[in-house]
């Protein structure tokens, strides 16, 4: 199997505003290998989120193309393969933390003990063992987001993405974040691409990509 997991050629995005042609992205091309720790950076509105959502197959490119080497085609491609976290409160208020992490594995057809054994293992690797049984509105925002992030862990994906995932957390809590992720993905060949502003945690990836206005430049 090929280490190159995600491959975008002059990948572009243009939305429609009613006549209006809104160009999110244009000329991408870049590709994401096994373990590597990519930052995307760059002020709102310059193509983070968007860029995010085409590598995870949650999108289409109108410009360009993209493909999955090393994961597959792009229908099977979440959760096993590619892990997202989302920016804002994503967890599902009725279910427990243990709930909510076991369900992308249940949605897949895994059964529900196993489910529930690989939930318990991974928030025990994230040091949340001690939430599994609480409801989303008994965390914090910051154990809501490590929760999320065992949730992208859960099918033990090649790739996490995470768009913005410490943007409404305070600087400790969104050091604290990272570090816990960090140390989850020691010894890992998974690769990991966040999208963020904060460049005291992009400064924490070898690889920065910034994004303005659409366009990438990698440094």
């Amino acid at each position: 199997m090929t280490d190159t997991f995600i491959d975008c050629r002059s990948l572009g995005r243009t939305y429609q505003h009613g006549a209006t042609p809104i160009v999110a992205l244009t000329g991408v091309t870049v590709t994401v290998q096994a373990g590597d720790r990519i930052a995307v950076v760059g002020p709102s509105g310059g193509g983070k989120s968007t860029l995010l959502q085409l590598m995870a197959g949650l999108d289409l490119p109108t410009d360009g193309t993209i493909t999955w080497p090393g994961l597959g085609p792009r229908e099977t491609l979440r959760p096993r393969h590619i892990g997202y976290v989302f920016q804002t409160q994503s967890l599902l208020d009725p279910l427990t933390v243990v709930e909510n992490v076991a369900l992308p594995l249940v949605l897949v057809g895994e059964s529900a003990e196993v489910a529930h054994a690989r939930a318990l293992d991974v928030l025990g690797a994230l040091a949340l063992a001690g939430i599994a049984e609480k409801l989303p509105e008994e965390l914090s925002g910051g154990q809501a987001q490590r929760v999320a992030v065992a949730r992208a862990f859960v099918g033990r994906p090649q790739v996490i993405l995470a768009d913005e995932p410490t943007g409404q957390l305070d600087h400790p809590t969104a050091q604290h974040l990272f570090d816990v992720l960090f140390t989850a993905l020691t010894g890992m060949d998974t690769a990991l691409v966040v999208a963020t502003h904060d460049l005291k945690i992009a400064e924490r990836l070898p690889v920065q990509w910034q994004l303005i206005h659409g366009h990438l430049e990698v440094g």
